[in-house]
């Protein structure tokens, strides 16, 4: 009889537990439970059309759930426009005091959420208690095209561009003013794209000046580290998740081509999805988690900005158990 390594070339790593920290496509066989397992990405529903905005628009931000959401800021329209979503439809809210557009940083739920800096050249930071907007306390250095991470109490704004080009500065948010971190990013770039919370986020893509990047860093609290890179290069894209099972969707590579391209983040690395956007779109908002996330407005150059989103739902990475019959 032939060994399967005879055929394979390869052995099957036998352990007493699962290993804490396995890459996707690893197998391995479990003796204490004595099941063959596997770290695989197990697609559910991929992305499914969600309730149009009631007013197209592009390089807006986001926040929340995938069926409590707030959408707000943009081009295509006045700057200031908001929106709330059910799960089902869009709902005009009050106003933001400070019209803008260029992906502000956004942070926090539906009911508590949090929109700062964004273009022209804006410090201003709001929060949307459900029904309103109020101005509080801005950021330290105005930009636009940054990162957003964490809650309305507790957020981070990340790197961006103003009129003096990409910057490195990380600011934190305690709920009442915003403090410039000690430690910055070690890529400057405009339109990467934020998750997690302030002690554990994760910010990656963008553009770093002459190129769309792939980079990836990640945020423990006191220091920013560089680890795997995504696969595709962008700038603009809608995320969302945590530190540790995030979720890249669409932007932009490159200029003036939008993408359908998700890409699943497991805490190590990136692994491309076989299923991206419906819709090729950049500078879209992005929320939620990655097994429930939101994808809404947009624009696909030269296209005019659109009203769509996407539901995605999908099974994050995770250990399988493997059957043989």
């Amino acid at each position: 009889m032939v060994a399967y390594t005879g055929i394979q070339g390869q052995n099957i790593l036998i352990v007493s537990s699962d290993p804490s920290n396995p890459t996707e496509g690893q197998i391995w066989y479990n003796s204490t439970s004595n099941l063959l397992k596997g770290y695989a990405n197990v697609v559910t529903n991929a992305f499914a059309s969600g309730g149009n905005l009631n007013t197209s628009r592009a390089q807006l931000a986001s926040a929340g759930t995938q069926t409590a959401a707030v959408a707000f800021g943009g081009i295509g329209v006045a700057a200031s426009e908001s929106e709330s979503y059910n799960g089902t439809s869009w709902t005009a809210t009050p106003s933001l005091n400070t019209g803008r557009r260029t992906l502000q940083g956004a942070a926090g739920v539906q009911t508590a959420a949090l929109a700062f800096g964004g273009f022209p050249n804006s410090a201003a930071t709001e929060l949307f208690n459900g029904s309103s907007w109020t101005s509080v306390n801005s950021l330290n250095t105005s930009r636009h095209f940054l990162g957003g991470a964490g809650i309305s109490t507790a957020a981070l704004a990340i790197s961006g561009q103003n009129p003096g080009g990409n910057v490195t500065a990380v600011e934190s948010y305690n709920g009442t003013t915003w403090t410039t971190n000690p430690v910055s990013v070690n890529t400057a770039r405009e339109g990467g794209a934020g998750i997690g919370i302030q002690t554990a986020a994760l910010f990656f893509s963008g553009d770093d000046g002459p190129n769309r990047t792939t980079a990836t860093e990640s945020w423990n609290g006191s220091s920013w580290t560089t680890v795997n890179s995504m696969n595709t290069a962008r700038t603009g894209g809608a995320a969302g998740g945590s530190q540790t099972a995030g979720i890249a969707m669409g932007g932009n590579n490159p200029p003036g081509t939008a993408l359908t391209a998700t890409e699943l983040w497991n805490g190590t690395s990136w692994s491309s999805n076989p299923t991206g956007l419906s819709t090729a779109r950049g500078f879209s908002g992005g929320c939620g988690s990655q097994t429930l996330a939101l994808v809404v407005g947009g624009s696909n150059p030269p296209a005019t900005p659109t009203a769509a989103t996407e539901e995605w739902t999908g099974s994050a990475v995770a250990v399988r158990t493997i059957t043989t019959s």
